[in-house]
């Protein structure tokens, strides 16, 4: 494929990657940020598309994983570690997900009932609420893959109780 069919293929679907992107980042202005990133990787890695029979499939694939490697990486960077007596476990810094003043007072109230839990169920619970995978968790709190889904089905029945859900 000459350089100036690649380009032109490249652009001619610049509109579909907008749209994959707006999916994975529900912002537009990311969504272009990401486009623009995986154009540009794919121009720097042309000599990397070798005849493959899919070119969108390809572009698709770079613009896919070059998010997740930036989730990735933003991820890495909002971490830190909490040591306990017991054990040390990864934490990721919390963002609030609204500005609205009741989801606000929501998420401190419901923070409260979660802070009482006692410590075997509250860490593991605050993990899994953060994205961790139960395999991750058990890993390391040092517990077994059902124990950590026992602490958190349970603390979720007090959360349930507590906020009369």
């Amino acid at each position: 494929m000459s350089e100036i069919e690649f380009n032109n293929q490249l652009l001619s679907i610049e509109r579909s990657l907008l749209k994959f992107a707006y999916i994975f980042t529900q912002k537009k202005e990311d969504a272009k940020d990401l486009v623009q990133e995986t154009l540009l990787k794919g121009l720097l890695n042309r000599d990397k598309y070798v005849n493959i029979e899919n070119f969108k499939a390809w572009i698709f694939t770079i613009l896919r994983n070059t998010f997740i490697n930036n989730y990735r990486r933003y991820s890495i960077q909002n971490t830190f570690r909490y040591q306990t007596e017991e054990s040390s476990y990864i934490h990721h810094a919390e963002v609030s997900g609204s500005d609205d003043p009741h989801s606000a007072y929501s998420f401190l109230e419901m923070t409260q009932i979660v802070e009482q839990l006692n410590e075997k169920f509250r860490i593991p619970f605050k993990m899994h609420f953060q994205g961790y995978k139960y395999q991750e968790i058990a890993e390391a709190l040092n517990l077994n893959i059902g124990t950590v889904k026992s602490r958190i089905f349970l603390s979720r029945k007090k959360l349930q109780k507590q906020l009369d859900i």
